[in-house]
């Protein structure tokens, strides 16, 4: 008789544990749920400080040592209009010179090739130009005209802008953004009848750099415009916050 009033005593006791396990299991899922999602922004216009300027040039010759020799011309010429343009050989650099053979093939109508001419030796060169007087390697840019007027073949391309304090100005949209996320958080809250509590997570969202004022569209990945020379860097930071 003892033993079966002590089983029952414990099969009792099992239930009221087991029910305060789930209550407290119950209380804790319904807390959770007690918290405010909130995204933060912060963007700030800047002026790129270091611009990239490239440039090739070529020559053909059916004499390759002619050939070389109009190029190296070519290079000596450019290195002239730079100087004269108040740049120093600390920034810019020539690549090597690679050479290319040139030949024209005829054709019958079954696509098979029934002679070649030999054209001649096609000699490329590139330039890079890199400083962070950007007027000024704007200009060189643009006033190549001297040099198309010597003969030289020089295919100039846009330049291209950069910052190289990015990671300064990331950490500051960053702390910006994170504050940003905070006051939204309170203002939500507040009208709700709460107040923000602790901080639960947050999670960086993508760095953004556009034009200033260009309309470009974000992408996933990031966006990282290098052809202005004004820019804007945004981030956003979202954050979860415990409400009171």
């Amino acid at each position: 008789m003892l033993k079966s009033h002590l089983g029952t005593l414990f099969i009792a006791l099992a239930v009221i544990v087991a029910a305060a396990l789930l209550g407290n299991a119950y209380k804790s899922r319904t807390y959770g749920v007690n918290k405010i999602t909130v995204t933060g922004m912060a963007e700030q216009h800047f002026t790129s400080d270091l611009i990239v300027w490239n440039a090739n040039f070529s020559r053909r010759s059916t004499e390759i040592q002619k050939a070389y020799s109009l190029i190296k011309s070519d290079e000596e010429s450019i290195r002239a209009y730079l100087k004269k343009m108040g740049l120093s050989d600390t920034q810019y650099v020539f690549s090597s010179i690679s050479t290319s053979e040139d030949w024209d093939y005829q054709y019958d109508q079954y696509g098979r090739r029934v002679s070649s001419d030999f054209l001649g030796y096609t000699l490329r060169q590139s330039l890079k130009v890199e400083s962070q007087d950007l007027d000024r390697v704007e200009k060189v840019s643009r006033e190549i005209t001297e040099l198309l007027d010597k003969g030289i073949q020089l295919e100039s391309m846009s330049p291209m802008y950069y910052y190289t304090r990015l990671a300064d100005l990331k950490i500051d949209l960053l702390a910006k953004a994170s504050e940003d996320a905070r006051i939204r958080a309170e203002t939500i809250a507040a009208q709700a009848g709460a107040r923000r509590g602790r901080l639960l997570q947050a999670n960086m969202g993508i760095f953004q750099i556009t034009g200033q004022y260009s309309g470009e569209d974000y992408t996933w990945g990031g966006a990282f415009n290098i052809t202005s020379k004004k820019k804007t860097a945004s981030i956003t930071v979202r954050a979860d916050y415990e409400v009171q």
